[in-house]
């Protein structure tokens, strides 16, 4: 324990510790420049560059279901609507008898 002390690496010691580490300028840039790649790598997985991203093919799968959603809706409301009409007819068919 007294060569911890001794080299200012207790917790204790009576030198004050610096607060900062430097950090040599080419280590920084270096992971600077590498966190920067892992970035602009899921940017283009995101976004796309030449292929369409993800946030594209969200967007295009949306629309579709859109589209289909519409075109669902249309048959419901003419199904209901044949449906209804089948039943009028009914009863006024069966009214006259």
């Amino acid at each position: 324990m007294s060569n911890l002390n001794d080299e200012g690496l207790g917790r204790h010691s009576g030198t004050k510790q610096p607060l900062v580490v430097r950090v040599t300028d080419s280590d920084f840039k270096s992971e600077v420049l590498e966190k920067l790649g892992r970035l602009e790598a899921k940017m283009d997985m995101l976004a796309g560059s030449t292929q369409p991203g993800r946030v594209q093919m969200i967007d295009d799968r949306v629309v579709a279901l859109e589209r289909n959603d519409i075109r669902r809706n249309v048959y419901e409301r003419l199904l209901n609507a044949a449906i209804s009409i089948a039943i009028s007819v009914g009863m006024a068919w069966h009214e006259r008898r």
